[in-house]
């Protein structure tokens, strides 16, 4: 057994990183100052890099991706009286933000073979909600585990039945999709990007939203301070002085710091080299665990189809032998001082939204892969010995749990 617990995800933090956080502490600015700007606009470089169209790009970082999200409605209009649809198999943020803004929310099942909005599901439903007049003013569809969803057909949908895009892509910075980085595409009309510790990059705690509408830009910016803005451009009294400012809306401190973006930028010099190392840690795992298949374990979906390539943030697996539950699988993982994860509870299975009337059984396929699924470790810093011990203790944790039971 190894005395130090192997994370399902962690920071990757190198002397670069902490020189430039460094910088910013002997620097005159420890907020609103010009490296937001400077990531903000290293982000969208990033991105556009192999892009087909030259067409602009905006980005507007935030305090946390939950904070983006909840901007990011806010923009496209979402209040009291709407209705919002996401994915049930996310983290709560994916739709608190509508519930921040007064609007309903529901929940659309997964595909059980990607893990992501069901293309299907989302139409029936879609149909269903034409006849009844109760049509989603905004659909937020979840890149899990880093694998875009199926975001050229989402939009095609909205196209039709006249809905707004919010691609919660806080999985899948560093990822592709129909040969274009995630955000990149243009397909949503806003896209998410989370920078918790566990996720591609970090910055400690923050988010990005990128879009190609600038108006939406600006307000999004607006709303992360307060709704305030010093543009004279933009002000009632333009003439009020050089001090001058305006509260044109009711927003929020969401900013970002210059602590964050410093890091940030740093970060971001390494996301190839992040990616690719977990794309050589799957193709391990994929290798090591293929005799857990027969044994009872569903792996990940391909992550590189013809027109998907995962950032692979999560790597989870499925526990499907006859005898074993995956709770012992976890404990023994636990035990073993592999830090596992499960992800995620469905969102309206909390008690929370119990209380709004949401009940089990809506999002079948959703629950299904909830009940079976937990989280390798997946992460830059995981060692190929690291990972052969995982491999090893997971095929002893189900064989073991297959002869308690």
């Amino acid at each position: 057994m190894t005395n130090t617990t192997i994370p399902y995800g962690r920071q990757s933090i190198n002397q670069g990183d902490i020189d430039a956080v460094i910088d910013v502490l002997k620097s005159d600015f420890l907020t609103a100052g010009p490296r937001v700007p400077a990531f903000e606009e290293a982000v969208i470089e990033y991105l556009r890099e192999g892009s087909r169209d030259g067409q602009a790009l905006h980005a507007v970082a935030a305090n946390s991706a939950t904070s983006v999200l909840h901007i990011a409605c806010m923009a496209l209009g979402v209040g009291p009286g709407d209705i919002v649809w996401t994915c049930a198999n996310s983290f709560a943020a994916s739709s608190n933000c509508a519930l921040y803004c007064g609007a309903e929310v529901d929940f659309i099942d997964i595909d059980p073979l990607t893990l992501n909005m069901s293309v299907e599901d989302l139409t029936e439903r879609l149909e269903a909600a034409r006849q009844t007049g109760r049509l989603p003013k905004v659909v937020i569809p979840v890149d899990f585990a880093g694998r875009s969803a199926d975001i050229a057909a989402i939009r095609g949908l909205a196209d039709n039945f006249g809905f707004s895009i919010v691609e919660d892509a806080s999985h899948a910075i560093g990822a592709r999709y129909l040969g274009q980085k995630v955000g990149a595409h243009r397909f949503a009309d806003i896209t998410v990007f989370s920078f918790h510790p566990v996720k591609i990059i970090t910055t400690a705690e923050g988010g990005l939203a990128v879009t190609a509408n600038r108006a939406l830009a600006e307000r999004m910016a607006m709303l992360r301070t307060h709704g305030i803005v010093r543009d004279p451009a933009r002000l009632a009294a333009p003439d009020g002085g050089p001090w001058f400012y305006e509260q044109l809306e009711l927003g929020y401190n969401y900013r970002l710091t210059e602590l964050q973006a410093a890091l940030g930028i740093s970060q971001l010099e390494r996301i190839d080299a992040f990616v690719a190392t977990r794309h050589r840690l799957r193709d391990r795992y994929r290798k090591a665990l293929g005799g857990l298949v027969h044994a009872g374990a569903i792996l990940p979906p391909p992550e590189d189809a013809p027109n998907c390539a995962s950032a692979l943030h999560l790597y989870p697996v499925q526990i499907t032998a006859n005898g074993v539950t995956r709770r012992k699988v976890f404990e023994h993982l636990r035990a073993a001082n592999i830090g596992v994860n499960v992800h995620y509870i469905p969102i309206y299975w909390h008690p929370y939204y119990r209380k709004l009337g949401f009940q089990r059984g809506l999002c079948p396929h959703a629950e299904a892969y909830y009940e079976r699924a937990i989280s390798l470790p997946m992460h830059a810093d995981l060692t190929d010995a690291q990972l052969v011990y995982v491999v090893d203790q997971l095929g002893l944790a189900i064989s073991s749990a297959a002869v308690q039971i």
